[in-house]
C-alpha cells in the first residue's frame, strides 16, 4: 500500500475523516509533516493504529484508556495490558448486573400494569414518583 492522504487514511479505515483528526488532537496519532506543495501523507501502520483504536472503542475502552495502551503497547508491557483488561471486564460484568436489575425491575412494573394491580393509577409511573 503506498502513503495515503488523510481521505485515503479515513477510507481504508473505515472512519470519516473528522476521526482522524480528533484522534490526532487527542494525541493518538501523530500528523505527520505537511510538504510545501501538497498533502500530508500516512502509511500502512497509520491505517492499523486507526482500527486498534476503533475495536478498542469497540470493547469499551475510552480514548484516555486507548492513549495508555498505546503507550503500553510500546513499552511492550503485556501484564500491564492484561490488568487493564480485566479491570474492564469487571466493568463491564458489574454493568451487566445492573442492567439485568433494571430489566428485572420493570419487567416486574409491566406484569403489574398488564395485570391492572393498580385501579386507576399507572404502576410503573407510581414506582417512578414513590420515595
Amino acid at each position: 500500500m503506498s502513503a495515503l492522504t488523510i481521505g485515503g487514511l479515513a477510507d481504508e479505515a473505515g472512519v470519516n475523516v473528522e476521526t482522524i483528526r480528533y484522534y490526532q488532537r487527542r494525541g493518538l496519532m501523530p500528523e505527520p509533516d505537511k510538504p510545501a506543495h501538497g498533502y500530508r501523507r500516512y502509511g500502512a501502520t497509520t491505517v492499523k493504529r486507526v482500527r486498534f483504536i476503533k475495536r478498542a472503542q469497540a470493547l469499551g475502552f475510552t480514548l484516555e484508556e486507548i492513549g495508555g495502551l498505546l503507550e503500553l503497547d510500546e513499552a511492550h508491557a503485556c501484564a500491564e495490558t492484561r490488568e487493564l483488561a480485566s479491570h474492564k471486564l469487571e466493568a463491564i460484568e458489574t454493568k451487566l448486573a445492573d442492567l439485568a436489575a433494571m430489566r428485572r425491575a420493570l419487567m416486574t412494573l409491566l406484569r403489574q400494569c398488564d395485570a391492572g394491580a393498580m385501579k386507576g393509577n399507572c404502576p410503573i409511573i407510581h414506582a417512578l414518583g414513590a420515595d
